[in-house]
């Protein structure tokens, strides 16, 4: 599968106006993203705001807690542990923690742990640290957990996420080292990537954060939510990110790329361990030692997300494309991993060999319309002309094509066969300016600009009066 970088910059274009409304349409406080393409970060944009409190727009330099992706880090760090013979993956934690020696969890291997096949308790019985009711454990806390209720089923019965597991490995990381885990994380990934807005813990210092923001789900509205650190869960899920130095970490887990890897530890590092059953057709399918595994269409997409109170985050990228992306939202109900999964249903939709091309400017036609209903974008998909609903999740699912039949009219092709397919969309045009069009069930639809205008007067919409001004 391949996509050359005019495809995908095509896409981009699309993907970047797509992300703007979903962030709206959804009511997520603010929305970061960036995407990586042969190599270098093709687009950086953030939507929305910081903060609600304050409206402080959001800007690509802000930082998230990107929570379960600090597991990709404490990933690599021992996998270069054991790409040096300074550690084997198949050693017995208890070997390297002897604060563990007697409990079940010391005979539970570095590679069980890596994959979350050890049986271990994912967070341990209080973990009111994730609701901030108490601060997160440090070192000793954590090995007192593990040794009095760290097991909790028999070893590589099945896939059981765990916290705490990974939060022991980063106690490995230190006892094979003699050095604090956040200096060796910084050394060994951070520093060596460049990445100046990537750190293993919270870091006030680092930069301005996007503020928090509660759910949804139990209050009309959001409210922050305070930035803390993660003591000695830090491994686990303590790292502080944007999503263009994301994207940049994700480039160096590429095939070729020994910036932080050889190959053959990125395959053991890469190689599936576990099938996971989820709830859809793009949850969670597989992890390996040290990564989650998607199914995206037909690519199999590595990364990881990372949930915290007040941030959701999601990075993909496939190696066969080397295209990645990530996509950071700053509220716990935020939905950042279909956001990113579009960019690769919008991949497929451009580089579909059955789907029709035209070779014209196709620019005049574009944009976003709106009228009572709701909104259609005519999008140029890379060189395909599709009218999309942006607020329906999938529009992928159904494309409708639109093939150009005049300076003017173009011809709804496909969907679903409740939508219009074979009628003409019209266009009307003055001063070089398209003011209307109509198709799509016959109806009128404006620009949306001047819509959203007519709608913030709040007068009602009555029959035989224009939603516009």
């Amino acid at each position: 599968m391949t996509s050359d970088t005019s495809t995908v910059r095509g896409v981009l274009r699309y993907y970047d106006s797509w992300l703007a409304f979903r962030a709206r349409y959804l009511r997520v406080p603010g929305v970061q993203a960036a995407v990586l393409t042969e190599g270098t970060v093709a687009l950086s944009s953030a939507y929305g705001v910081a903060d609600l409190a304050t409206r402080t727009p959001l800007t690509t330099s802000h930082l998230f807690h990107v929570a379960s992706h600090s597991k990709t880090f404490t990933a690599t760090v021992v996998h270069q542990l054991a790409e040096a013979g300074r550690l084997r993956l198949d050693d017995p934690v208890g070997q390297w923690l002897p604060d563990l020696a007697g409990s079940p969890v010391a005979v539970v291997t570095l590679r069980a742990l890596l994959c979350h096949g050890g049986g271990v308790v994912r967070d341990g019985r209080d973990g009111d640290f994730w609701a901030l009711q108490r601060a997160f454990p440090d070192a000793d806390g954590l090995l007192a957990v593990a040794r009095d209720e760290g097991a909790v089923l028999p070893a590589n019965e099945r896939f059981k996420y765990s916290n705490v597991g990974y939060s022991l490995l980063g106690l490995v990381i230190e006892a094979v080292t003699g050095r604090a885990y956040g200096e060796v994380v910084r050394d060994q990934v951070i520093e060596r990537l460049g990445l100046t807005r990537t750190a293993p813990d919270h870091d006030a210092d680092l930069g301005d954060y996007a503020t928090g923001h509660s759910a949804t789900a139990y209050a009309d509205e959001r409210v922050a939510v305070e930035h803390v650190g993660t003591g000695a869960m830090a491994p686990a899920t303590g790292f502080v990110s944007t999503a263009e130095d994301l994207v940049r970490y994700a480039a160096a887990h590429l095939p070729g790329d020994d910036r932080l890897l050889g190959d053959d530890a990125k395959r053991a590092m890469q190689r599936t361990e576990w099938r996971v059953a989820g709830p859809g057709p793009e949850a969670l399918a597989e992890y390996t030692l040290g990564l989650m595994v998607s199914q995206v269409g037909s690519r199999r997409l590595f990364g990881h997300g990372g949930g915290w109170p007040g941030h959701i985050t999601r990075t993909m990228f496939d190696p066969e494309t080397g295209i990645g992306v990530s996509v950071l939202t700053n509220a716990i109900d935020g939905p950042a991993e279909p956001l990113a999964a579009a960019l690769f249903h919008l991949l497929d939709l451009a580089t579909d060999r059955d789907a029709p091309r035209s070779g014209e400017d196709l620019s005049t036609f574009t944009g976003r319309f709106a009228n009572v209903w709701g909104v259609i974008d005519v999008a140029d998909i890379a060189g395909r002309l599709l009218m999309v609903n942006p607020a329906q999740d999938d529009f992928w699912s159904a494309p409708v094509d639109l093939f150009v039949e005049g300076k003017d009219r173009l011809r709804i092709c496909g969907g679903n066969g409740y939508g219009s397919h074979g009628e003409p969309l019209e266009y009307t045009v003055a001063d070089g300016r398209v003011v209307s069009l109509r198709g799509s069930s016959g109806m009128t639809w404006h620009p949306i600009e001047q819509v959203a205008s007519a709608a913030a007067t709040r007068q009602p919409v009555r029959l035989g009066s224009p939603m516009v001004g």
